[in-house]
């Protein structure tokens, strides 16, 4: 049996999702998740964990008004409402800008090395 390649491992082993709007691939934990939520409600979801569909917006500023513009974000998430999904993409706008006036508040990344104790 043959061996596969440490590239076809790693990829395999890290989730890898999609920006809805420039279709960018990349880690999870890269991405930032906005959710339907079962009952229908839809809201930035910082932890990535909650439950309901979800859609991916890679944070830059240019996606994030194309996801207002085209509506990426009502298609992903199957909604007809736009107030919510446009309310949805803003709060995400804030979180990454609350940081500092110039420069997105940073994500963690997969390819970091956390140490403890």
């Amino acid at each position: 049996m043959r061996k596969r390649s440490a590239r076809v491992a790693d990829r395999e082993t890290t989730p890898r999702r999609t920006c809805v709007v420039c279709r960018a691939t990349t880690a999870k934990r890269a991405l930032h998740r906005i959710v339907r939520s079962p009952a229908g409600t839809v809201a930035f979801d910082p932890t990535g964990k909650a439950a309901g569909r979800g859609a991916y917006l890679c944070g830059q500023p240019a996606c994030l008004d194309s996801a207002v513009r085209r509506r990426s974000i009502q298609r992903a998430l199957k909604v007809s409402d736009a107030v919510a999904a446009n309310a949805a993409v803003e709060a995400l706008r804030t979180e990454l800008w609350s940081g500092s006036a110039d420069q997105p508040a940073p994500r963690s990344s997969d390819d970091e090395e956390v140490r403890s104790g």
